[in-house]
Formats: structure tokens, sequence, C-alpha cells
């Protein structure tokens, strides 16, 4: 069977978009511990839309710290659960003298359906509840909608600093089965013209 050389060009097209939508999207996101707080009127940076079901990752460096406030405050992602951060005269964020201690554990805080850490890095997929997203997350997606992300804690006043997110998200089944039903229905209309 011979195909139309629109037709050729179609397939062509459809499979190297099939091709693209199977590799994951990854962007970088900042998230500021004032603006994106989930307390006292802070916001969530929006990343991906996902749908319910979707893969997704986030990943943070485990040095790129942030602070919920006056020493000994200063963590990375994963909140203020340890007292493993020692300033060592290297780290950009912080300004006092080598051998200092500039985070602690605080506790943690409960909000939105999610008790953890301080300080943590945690998402929110549409208007569904809190979860802790840390330096390391991969699953799938509870719900759609945006993934968001927000600094964990309860007063945004004494705030500063930010990390970056990488964020992946894995496209959907659906998408690779709406593009291989269209080629199969442009096949059968060229199949159709032909036997006219």
């Amino acid at each position: 069977m011979k195909f139309s050389p629109a037709l050729k060009a179609l397939v062509v097209g459809v499979a190297l978009a099939t091709s693209s939508a199977a590799m994951a999207i990854t962007s970088s996101f900042v998230v500021d511990a004032k603006a994106n707080s989930t307390s006292g009127g802070g916001t969530g940076v929006n990343t991906f839309s996902l749908v319910a079901g979707q893969q997704f990752s986030v990943t943070v460096d485990e040095n790129d710290l942030w602070n919920a406030g006056a020493l000994p405050r200063w963590s990375n992602a994963n909140g203020l659960n340890t007292n493993l951060y020692y300033a060592n005269g290297m780290d950009p964020e912080v300004s006092v003298s080598s051998g200092t201690q500039i985070g602690s554990v605080f506790g943690n805080w409960t909000q939105g359906g999610l008790t953890d850490a301080y300080g943590s890095l945690v998402g929110q997929i549409g208007s569904g509840s809190f979860f802790k997203i840390g330096t390391s997350f991969t699953g799938t997606a509870s719900a759609s909608g945006f993934l968001k992300l927000f600094y964990f804690d309860s007063n945004l006043a004494d705030n500063s600093g930010s990390i970056t997110a990488q964020v992946t998200a894995v496209p959907e089944p659906e998408t690779y089965a709406m593009l291989l039903a269209g080629l199969g229905l442009m096949a059968g209309i060229a199949r159709s013209r032909k036997n006219k």
C-alpha cells in the first residue's frame, strides 16, 4: 500500500511527537521561605499541571539553605529536624563565623493535613492536603491540578532565603494512547480514500 506524501509527513510528525512526549520534562523553580510560606498569606510556587496518577519527582541540593528566623533556624529542604548544620565559613547564605551552629531541631508544625518539621519543603496538588517533599521526592499525583511548592511554617514574618527545586513530570500514558489512536484514524482514512 502506498501513502500520499502528505500522509507520510503526518506519520513522521506524529512519530516525532510521540518520541518527544516520551521524554520527561524537567524545570527549576525557586521557592522562597517568606513569599512561599504555608502560613501568614504566603502563596505556593506553581510548577506543572498534573493529572491524577501521573509520575513526578522533586529534588533539591542538600546544601541549599533557607531559614525560619534568628539562629539557629537555618535548614535545607528537609526542615529543622537535625543539629548537623554548622557554618564552615563557605555558606553563601549565612554570614556567621566558622563553627557557629546555624540549625537545630525545632519540632513539628501541623497544617493542611500534614505534621512535619518546620522549614520543610512541602507540596500540594490542586487544593489537596500538603505532603512532605524535602530534598528528594518521587511519586504519583494523588489528584489533578497544579503542583505547588511551599515553605512549611507557622509564621512567614521572620523567614528568609530560598531553595531551588528541580521538578520532573513524566507525561501520562493517555498522551501516548491519543497520539497512536490519531495515527490509526489517519491510516484508516487514507485506506478508505484509496479504495474509492
